[in-house]
């Protein structure tokens, strides 16, 4: 079907190249795919028919321009496809992933494209008519396809496509067997006394939850996020459903039946490491990371291997005083559905850990969230902190339709009142939505496609309360919030002419910086005095609390870096393998156990982040090899962040040197060389080691 009212073959004609949502349909997905696959592979063959000598304008600038189609309606279905899923999305995902990565394989591995590339590649230290960014463009087309696999003769590359072929097919069904078991391990309350502890608003989240799965009156359903941990256990008081939780969460994809991903991930292990050696490479993550800032996994073993024994020794410490607490209490007999005399377990650290914060700091982070009003942070804090720091303002498009009646649609304008863009937040949970918090963007900024503004998505998944009561963010919450939204302000403000380079298309272990820095705003005094005010009194946060929040920073900071260690390491274990070794793993569960030991992160009581049968982010999310990335990037936010308070914090001169010289280059330009431009040096770790009590 290549009816021509399909609303993807042309742009859009909607403000800044917002999607039609409105008229778009399921049945113009598959077709817009054809399309735009059959268009730009002939695109790709008019470049590389051209007789006459490579150069940049006839090979790169139409390479640029080519699959405009596809981009558009790839953008538009995989964001759906995470953020509003359906049996139609996931049928078609399954189905067009193979033919995307067989597409992708054509245009990477085609020998005559490559060798234009190469001749204008080996020419540029003598082309003095290109500028930076056009040399840079260059350059990262090489490198690609030669990572890719475009030098390898016919038989290597048919062995090569094999490979991506059925990579894309397994890593789409790890995502949708985690969704669905997701939603399948929800634990349903059918008593509200079993929900002491939580906030009106986060009960009522849960009957409303119950209530859209059809579940009877009267019972509450609490939903899974994507990381070990759920916030409720900091709060609920019931030990027994504390350990319901964490049981179903620590269960996913591993418990038998159609949704388990152990097998999944086994074949997605021994395929990358078998892709990785075709390649010429000793594992998938010397492949990967060869294309990164770190280089080599030997530096990332480097950095890892520095901070794990100091982790896990702190956390060791932080459940002895746990330990501690609960003895105490154990005689106490309003304590005992709380406490028992088998120590902590992975369900008791959240809550045990807010009794320490409140006796040790007097602060109890599960207490504040009435003054963490979603409104009240996005337009008083998120909003308010980009105005001050950069200009900008937002006024919300409500003539505007989004992909679901959640999203909302705020236009961004510069300081001078010129557009930027727009800026699309969903914030609810949903059992089409898969876990964790997210940026997206639809239309990136590229001005050698005409696209002079970004429109950028972020998701969230905030328990969604019954109508008329307010949603309140946990702490967690809230810093993710302001996370995300950096990620946003990255692709909004980014300045470039080629597609390849927009937005945040930068390494793996640089996108997360931006948004790392921006989590700094969350508690600055003139941001939080401006938003954090109680939704029903409007008294602000008191400034001791707010005094012992800072106090209290390093607090659990043991826990915080072991658990997110021994995801970043168990991502290295299973990537590091060699072809012969990952074939050699038959039992998931036991490498995952001798990984972690291995580390010394093999605490029962400190699970991992996520567990290897959950973790979307490497098997499916685009973070294989590179989960280390965070950290990795923390070592630029917290030297920027001691920028920052070197040169007067949320200052109008700062926001510009920060978004002139790191947000707004985008991908063009090597990312270090653009933080020694802003930083004036290179980053330093101490900063780090000292924000996560590691010195």
């Amino acid at each position: 079907m290549t009816s021509p009212d399909n609303p993807f073959f042309a742009p859009s004609t909607l403000p800044y190249g917002l999607p039609p949502f409105a008229e778009i349909r399921d049945e113009h997905y598959e077709p817009a795919f054809e399309k735009g696959m059959r268009d730009q592979l002939a695109e790709v063959q008019a470049i590389v028919r051209d007789d006459d000598l490579p150069t940049f304008g006839n090979t790169f600038e139409p390479l640029e321009k080519s699959g405009q189609l596809l981009e558009r309606v790839a953008n538009v279905f995989f964001n759906k496809s995470s953020a509003d899923s359906s049996d139609f999305t996931n049928e078609l995902e399954e189905r067009i992933a193979p033919k995307l990565a067989a597409h992708s394989d054509a245009i990477l591995l085609d020998s005559q494209l490559y060798g234009r590339v190469k001749t204008v590649y080996e020419q540029l230290e003598h082309d003095a008519e290109l500028d930076a960014e056009q040399k840079y463009l260059v350059h990262r087309w090489y490198t690609e396809m030669t990572l890719a696999g475009a030098g390898l003769d016919d038989a290597q590359k048919q062995k090569l496509m094999d490979f991506n072929k059925r990579l894309s097919v397994l890593t789409t069904r790890f995502e949708k067997n985690l969704l669905s078991d997701t939603n399948e391990l929800a634990v349903v309350i059918d008593d509200i006394a079993q929900l002491d502890g939580l906030e009106p608003g986060e009960i009522s989240a849960a009957a409303q939850a119950a209530s859209e799965r059809g579940l009877d009156e009267g019972t509450y359903l609490i939903t899974l996020v994507l990381p070990t941990g759920h916030p409720f256990l900091a709060s609920l008081t019931d030990r027994g459903i504390r350990q319901r939780i964490m049981e179903a969460s620590q269960a996913r994809g591993s418990h038998g039946g159609e949704f388990d991903n152990t097998g999944v991930l086994l074949e997605i292990v021994k395929l990358r490491a078998e892709r990785a050696a075709l390649l010429g490479f000793a594992s998938h993550a010397a492949f990967v990371l060869a294309d990164s800032t770190a280089k080599t996994p030997d530096a990332v073993a480097a950095m890892l291997g520095r901070l794990a024994p100091p982790a896990a020794r702190n956390a060791k410490a932080e459940q002895g005083q746990l330990e501690l607490l609960i003895e105490s209490r154990l005689d106490d007999a309003d304590s005992t559905a709380a406490a028992s005399s088998d120590g902590v377990k992975s369900w008791d650290w959240a809550f045990w850990t807010e009794k320490v914060r409140q006796e040790k700091y007097d602060v109890d982070t599960a207490a504040l969230r009435p003054w963490f009003e979603a409104e009240r942070v996005l337009q008083d804090g998120v909003f308010f902190a980009a105005n001050r720091l950069y200009g900008i303002t937002f006024t919300e498009r409500k003539d505007l339709l989004g992909y679901h009646p959640d999203v909302r649609i705020f236009e961004v304008h510069d300081e001078d009142g010129s557009p930027l863009g727009l800026y699309l937040l969903d914030l609810y949970t949903r059992d089409s939505k898969r876990g964790g918090a997210w940026m997206n963007e639809l239309v990136a900024q590229a001005a050698l496609l005409g696209h002079d503004h970004s429109i950028v998505v972020n998701n969230l998944n905030v328990p969604k309360p019954a109508e008329g009561s307010p949603t309140l963010l946990t702490f967690d919450e809230t810093s993710t919030f302001f996370h995300e939204f950096g990620h946003a302000l990255h692709g909004l403000f980014a300045t470039v002419t080629y597609p390849k380079l927009s937005g945040t298309n930068v390494f793996r272990d640089f996108v997360e910086f931006p948004s790392q820095v921006n989590e700094m705003w969350m508690l600055w005094p003139e941001v939080l005095a401006n938003y954090a005010k109680h939704y029903q009194t409007g008294a602000p946060l008191d400034q001791g609390v707010v005094d012992r929040l800072h106090e209290s920073e390093q607090f659990n900071e043991g826990f915080a870096t072991s658990e997110y260690l021994g995801a970043a390491l168990l991502d290295q274990a299973w990537h590091t393998l060699t072809a012969d070794q990952a074939a050699a793993v038959k039992d998931a569960a036991s490498f995952e156990t001798a990984a972690l030991a291995a580390v010394g992160l093999d605490d029962p009581a400190v699970p991992p982040r996520y567990r290897s049968s959950y973790f979307a982010h490497v098997f499916s999310g685009g973070y294989d090899a590179g989960y280390y990335s965070y950290i990795w990037s923390e070592v630029l936010d917290a030297d920027t962040v001691d920028w920052f308070k070197e040169n007067g914090g949320l200052a109008r001169a700062n926001g510009d040197r920060f978004r002139t010289r790191l947000l707004g280059v985008g991908g063009s330009k090597d990312p270090i060389e653009a933080y020694i431009d802003f930083r004036g040096r290179a980053a330093e770790i101490g900063p780090l080691l000292k924000r996560r009590g590691l010195q």
